[in-house]
């Protein structure tokens, strides 16, 4: 199996990173074309707007093909948001959520965040037992109707 790479994700990157989303969370979730809308509108708007200085996407590569993302970007002057959190089933398994979790955390304390909060759903049950591990609480939990199922959203928030 070839090494796992973190690159800082680039515009080159948002058509995987949309298609990547929708098709997992259609086939692993059931969700309907209103998730791809959501993360297309995330993608454009972080391309549009980021500060490099304070908010950062990561594209993971194994060999010559992208595996995984993860992005921290600012909700306010001291806490981040952890947002676009993805990893392709064959490359589950072999630590590259630690490893971009633990990316995504140093880079929001290296930026002086305080705090860094996340959005869920209770149904990404390895997503949320790694959150725990890395000390992360969940602060509130909520049944929904979104994306065409129902779900129990959830927020997730750690002090850095």
């Amino acid at each position: 199996m070839d090494t796992v790479s973190l690159h800082t994700f680039t515009p080159d990157d948002a058509e995987w990173l949309i298609d990547q989303h929708a098709a997992l969370y259609a086939s692993d979730e059931g969700f309907d074309a209103t998730f791809g809308t959501l993360v297309s509108g995330i993608v454009e708007a972080f391309i549009a707007h980021h500060d490099p200085g304070s908010e950062r996407g990561w594209i993971a590569w194994q060999g010559a093909r992208r595996v995984g993302s993860i992005f921290c970007v600012r909700h306010d002057d001291t806490s981040a948001k952890l947002r676009l959190f993805l990893i392709t089933p064959e490359a589950r398994g072999i630590g590259l959520g630690h490893r971009l979790l633990d990316t995504c955390m140093a880079f929001a304390r290296d930026c002086g965040y305080a705090r860094m909060q996340l959005w869920t759903h209770e149904s990404h049950r390895a997503a949320c037992a790694l959150y725990a591990a890395h000390g992360w609480r969940l602060t509130a939990s909520r049944p929904v109707r979104s994306f065409g199922v129902d779900l129990v959203e959830q927020s997730w928030e750690i002090d850095l």
